[in-house]
């Protein structure tokens, strides 16, 4: 598929940009979810300055993306360690 020219708009700034045609749901979905995190800001907090409030969003995704990082990391340790178990077991069970 090719890329398509879309508009996205993060804190009342336009965008242009050239996305492949299967990323653009994302791409999209990502700008309502920075939008939605910046209202959410603007409503709570005390904060009108827009790069303060991406800033904030930034903090908020960089740390989520972190935390799912450390997860799938953890996750992959435990399954090997499975694994390893399993295999050691099917070794000892076939060596009979």
């Amino acid at each position: 598929m090719g890329e398509i020219s879309i508009k996205i708009n993060i804190a009342d700034r336009v965008y242009p940009l050239k996305v492949n045609m299967e990323e653009e749901e994302i791409i999209r979905r990502a700008a309502k979810l920075i939008n939605d995190r910046i209202k959410e800001y603007q409503e709570n907090y005390a904060v009108r300055d827009k790069q303060d409030l991406l800033s904030m969003c930034v903090l908020h995704y960089a740390t989520s993306s972190l935390k799912a990082e450390k997860k799938v990391n953890n996750e992959d340790t435990d399954v090997a360690e499975k694994v390893y178990q399993l295999d050691h077991m099917l070794n000892e069970f076939f060596s009979k």
